[in-house]
């Protein structure tokens, strides 16, 4: 971008030019089925990120085969919602990517994280840390999602699993603990009725992002419930996503700490 800023001003190329040469810079379109954002992780401060679970196998392959055609890509690649199955066929076709990027694959968070060696020693660091919380055991998939795209992004993570309000006792350790490492933001995963990040807003003074989970039974409605009640909390302080969004949770954190540390 800097060199076609370059010649733009130098007056070697017009500025329609330097727009579409700006365009092209930035996006990598794939046979016609993917448009990807290379420079998203510069400009965001996350990782662009590809979601497997609604695409066809073929069109998934083709997507990372293509983006890294390009000898010049050095970001890494967030492979979001891939289960262990297609990560196994996975990790075969695209074998030629082992010699120059390393492969990490979260079974919990089922996300394939793809990242040029040659770049690990240079991201970004954030100074704040962030704590994520679960209501229960069967939270840590969403929570996890959550504490990979923050931690491949810079961020220190504390999470502490599994203290939700059945049990409101082994809540107010971790809280503490979580205060006296100065945690600047909570993101609290829960489900059925989703009481807990109300509990916390009362007890601290930082943000929290609320993500309610499709953990639970009967009128629970695959998260619905949890969503409601997170939406209709008398405390303040909470944001809140969507239902299972591990991802939208983290990116929420990111935004938030880009704007005040830099």
């Amino acid at each position: 971008m800097k060199e076609i800023l370059e010649d733009f001003k130098k007056g070697k190329i017009g500025l329609e030019e330097a727009e579409n040469l700006i365009k092209s810079n930035n996006i990598l379109e794939i046979d016609n089925i993917a448009k990807i954002d290379t420079k998203r992780q510069v400009r965001t401060g996350f990782p662009e990120a590809i979601l497997a679970e609604t695409k066809d196998y073929d069109d998934l392959l083709s997507i990372i085969t293509g983006y890294y055609k390009d000898s010049k890509i050095d970001s890494t690649l967030l492979i979001t919602r891939l289960s262990s199955d297609r990560y196994d066929q996975l990790k075969g076709d695209i074998s030629f990517l082992n010699e120059d990027y390393n492969l990490f694959y979260n079974k919990k968070a089922r996300i394939l994280i793809i990242s040029n060696k040659n770049t690990e020693d240079i991201k970004p660091k954030f100074k704040s840390k962030v704590g994520i919380i679960t209501a229960g055991t069967s939270d840590i998939p969403v929570a996890e999602e959550a504490k990979v795209i923050l931690e491949e992004s810079g961020v220190d993570v504390l999470s502490s699993y599994d203290i939700g309000v059945a049990g409101i006792h082994r809540l107010f350790p971790q809280i503490a603990h979580m205060m006296e490492e100065n945690v600047k933001i909570l993101i609290i995963c829960a489900g059925m009725e989703g009481a807990l990040p109300s509990v916390i807003a009362g007890l601290v003074d930082i943000p929290i992002i609320a993500v309610p989970t499709s953990i639970g039974y009967g009128v629970g409605f695959g998260g619905r419930t949890a969503l409601d009640s997170m939406l209709q909390s008398c405390a303040p302080g909470i944001s809140v996503v969507n239902i299972d969004n591990g991802f939208g949770a983290a990116v929420n954190v990111i935004t938030i700490l880009q704007t005040f540390e830099n």
